[in-house]
This record gives structure tokens, C-alpha cells and sequence, in this order.
């Protein structure tokens, strides 16, 4: 197959990119500079130089690949006009070209299931997605309702792995002497997934045939606080793992603390059962010292 992907030097992005390189696709992804043109290279994968925001930059790249895979992200004001916008674009390069559907995937995430508690939710679970990420499934819908591609929507949990992502900040506060803080009263659990099996899941999901959503979570149920700990263990961070209550963090991160205090039970059956994905990772507490080498040394 040959596959296009925007964000493809972006934490999922590449870990997507890179997955379908290794199983012998070719690759073409989205870079905004030289340097990320380069990363993007030495992986195998061919650097598209341009902007999701200005489609002309990619548009007969996409028109020329059969699978389409939006990771790119914004954040703060505007953010899913540009989703919106990205989807768009995309949609009209799978029109424009060959008399096969083409098959769309766009990256959500499980923050649009709100707080669930201990109550397992599925794909077919009613939406209550924090303010944050009110308006994405409404984007969600674009996808899946298109008419000219196969359209697939992953709700992937908080990723780990490599340089991380959320994790990420706990590793700096540890490094810098702290403080090390979770969002909440540390009880809540995040649904979480290693950046290799998330890019198993893409691929599984592009060549199945199916469309749909895909939840894509792992099994390991480690609370902030344990995870937090966990990272204080490894780096030698001696300070207290403090919590952070989410009108404060608010203050600073916005609408974002809102989801970095979510409490969640995602089901990912799904994925197992329809596309034979299984997570071989087992959870973030238990590779926290992989994780802790592999994000000190993606510093240097």
C-alpha cells in the first residue's frame, strides 16, 4: 500500500508512520521543516515538505496514496477548525483520484467518553466529551460519514513510549528536582497504550477491510498516583508525588486539566476481536525504567 500521514514526525504520527514502513508499505509523510524532513528519512519514510494547512503543499501526494492517515494535532483556540479543516482536505484528495474508495483514518482519542468511573465503556457507549475535545466528535462524524472513503476513527488512550508524551512531563519534573504533581486526587486510572502497539493497531485496522471506531487501549489499570511513583522510583526523585486539584491546574493548563484528571475503563475488545490486535506492552508502571532511558536519552 502506499500510505500518506499528516503529523508524521508528531508522537503518533511517526509511531503510525514507522509502523507501516515495517510491514513493507510505502510511506510518505507530512514534515514543516528541513530538520523533520530529515527524522522522517532516515526512517524509510519520504518527507513531504508542507503544512496540513495549506493542502496544495500535499494534495498529489494524497491523491496517489490509498491510505490516508490524519495525526497531525493543534492545540489552544482554533484547534478543530483545523481538524476540521485537515479532514476536509484529505476528503477532497480521496475524491479527486482513482476509482477505489480510499481508506481515511483520523486519530481521536478516549477523553471524549468524559469521566467514567469504573464503568467500562465501549465504542458504543454514549459521548461526553470534556470541554476540551467538545467538538470532536462531531469530526469523528465527517469521517465515518463520507461517502468516497473507507472511513476509520481510532480512540487511542494517553500513549507512552520513547520520548513520551503526557508521561513526558512527569520524567521532566523529576529530572528538574520537581515538583512531581498529578491533576485530581491521583486516583483516577488512564487508559493507556505503548506507541508500538498503537502503530499495530493503525496498520491492522488499514488493511482489514472494515471501517468504523476502534478503541486502542491496554490492559494495565496503574492509578496517577502509582504512575507517578513509579516515575519518583527510577529517576531518584526524592520530593513528595503531590496532587494537584483541577480548578488550580486549570488556572496554567486550561481545559486540559479537565482530561488530565479523568478516571476511565475503556473497553478495546473491539480491536482485538475484529482485527487481531493484541497489546504486547503491559502498562507504563511496569516499563517505566525503559521509558525513563528511552526519554533521557531522546534529551540529548
Amino acid at each position: 500500500m502506499k500510505v500518506f500521514v499528516t503529523g508524521a514526525t508528531g508522537t503518533i504520527g511517526f509511531a503510525v508512520s514507522t509502523a507501516f514502513r515495517r510491514a513493507g508499505h510505502q510511506v510518505w509523510g507530512l514534515a514543516r521543516s528541513a530538520e523533520k524532513a530529515a527524522v522522517l528519512a532516515r526512517a524509510e519514510i519520504h518527507p513531504v515538505a508542507g503544512e496540513i494547512g495549506n493542502p496544495e503543499t500535499f494534495a498529489a501526494v494524497a491523491e496517489s496514496c490509498s491510505v490516508l492517515v490524519h495525526a497531525a494535532a493543534q492545540y489552544g483556540p482554533g484547534a478543530f477548525a483545523f481538524e476540521r479543516s485537515a479532514v476536509h482536505a484529505l476528503l477532497g484528495a480521496a475524491r479527486r483520484r482513482g476509482p477505489q474508495p480510499k481508506v481515511l483514518i483520523y486519530t481521536s482519542g478516549t477523553w471524549v467518553y468524559g469521566n467514567t468511573g469504573d464503568r467500562l465503556v465501549d465504542e458504543t457507549s454514549a459521548l461526553a466529551p470534556t470541554a476540551h475535545v467538545a467538538e470532536r466528535p462531531a469530526v469523528e462524524r465527517l469521517v465515518l460519514d463520507a461517502d468516497a472513503v473507507r472511513g476509520i476513527v481510532m480512540r487511542p488512550g494517553c500513549v507512552y513510549g520513547y520520548a513520551g508524551s503526557l508521561t513526558a512531563m512527569w520524567f521532566e519534573a523529576a529530572q528538574s528536582g520537581g515538583p512531581l504533581a498529578v491533576i485530581g486526587d491521583g486516583k483516577a486510572r488512564w487508559p493507556m497504550v505503548h506507541l508500538d502497539d498503537l502503530g499495530s493497531a493503525y496498520l491492522r485496522a488499514a488493511e482489514s477491510g472494515l471501517t468504523g471506531i476502534f478503541n486502542v487501549t491496554d490492559r494495565s489499570r496503574a492509578s496517577l498516583l502509582e504512575m507517578a511513583g513509579a516515575v519518583a522510583r527510577v529517576s531518584g526523585y526524592s520530593g513528595e508525588v503531590r496532587t494537584t486539584p483541577v480548578v488550580e491546574a486549570a488556572a496554567s493548563m486550561g481545559t486540559l486539566a479537565e482530561c488530565l484528571a479523568l478516571d476511565q475503563h475503556v473497553d478495546s475488545r473491539k480491536a482485538v476481536q475484529l482485527l487481531g490486535w493484541q497489546p504486547r506492552h503491559g502498562g507504563f508502571a511496569d516499563e517505566v525504567e525503559e521509558c525513563y532511558e528511552a526519554w533521557k536519552a531522546s534529551r540529548r
